[in-house]
């Protein structure tokens, strides 16, 4: 059932709250946008905790990051541009989340891509997920670095930073992001003892084939190495 605009502004902010009681950030990092029907959006104003968010506190943007209409002194995050940049790549994006989730962001810092196949959920869900090059924040040049992966990623890692993730709507990027902390987690500590065993590739090509029978959505890279 489609939400109403008062319902989706409490929806984004309910995942404000989940992202920021995960740890996934901490003062004012991370950032989340929707698109609406109309093509205009919704964002998470800047310079402020995902704890402190509430729905009159969203931003609603144009396609140019203009405010439409919002609390005085309010704008979108200098990130905004990283958010459109995805919208415009992909028709298919109606929602964008960017956090710090730690163990994620851990791999981003050491610049190692999560792109061993070694876990059924995440080869289902997401695939390879890469490490795209490094951008300096509230600039151009993090949509430019990203530009290039979203064709075939829902989830990539950025170069000393954090984490991307996209979705139809706000509650599947969330869940894109959950998935992505959860492997990272799993990743290094299967590292730790001693490195992970990979399913072999015919394995990995049956399970990419059931995520329409799962009713996955999104975009799959299929089997690709970054390292």
């Amino acid at each position: 059932m489609e939400l109403s605009y008062i319902e989706l502004r409490k929806q984004i902010c309910d995942i404000c709250y989940k992202m920021w009681q995960l740890g996934w950030v901490a003062a004012n990092d991370g950032n989340v946008s929707v698109k609406l029907e109309d093509g205009t959006f919704l964002a998470t104003p800047t310079g402020m905790s995902k704890s402190f968010i509430t729905p009159e506190r969203l931003v609603h943007i144009n396609g140019k990051g203009e405010v439409l209409e919002g609390l005085p002194g309010y704008r979108p995050s200098s990130e905004i541009k990283m958010h459109l940049r995805c919208y415009e790549e992909r028709e298919d994006v109606g929602a964008v989340l960017h956090a710090h989730p730690p163990v994620a962001t851990g791999y981003a810092v050491a610049g190692i891509s999560l792109d061993e196949y070694s876990m059924i959920e995440t080869v289902i869900a997401l695939g390879s997920i890469p490490v795209t090059p490094y951008g300096t924040p509230s600039t151009y040049e993090v949509p430019e670095a990203i530009a290039p992966y979203l064709n075939d990623h829902d989830a990539v890692l950025l170069k000393n930073h954090g984490a991307l993730t996209v979705g139809a709507d706000v509650i599947t990027a969330y869940y894109r992001m959950e998935t992505l902390e959860l492997f990272a987690k799993i990743s290094l500590n299967a590292r730790l003892l001693g490195g992970a065993e990979e399913i072999s590739r015919k394995d990995i090509d049956r399970l990419i084939a059931m995520r329409k029978d799962y009713g996955v959505t999104g975009r799959h890279p299929g089997y690709k190495k970054y390292q």
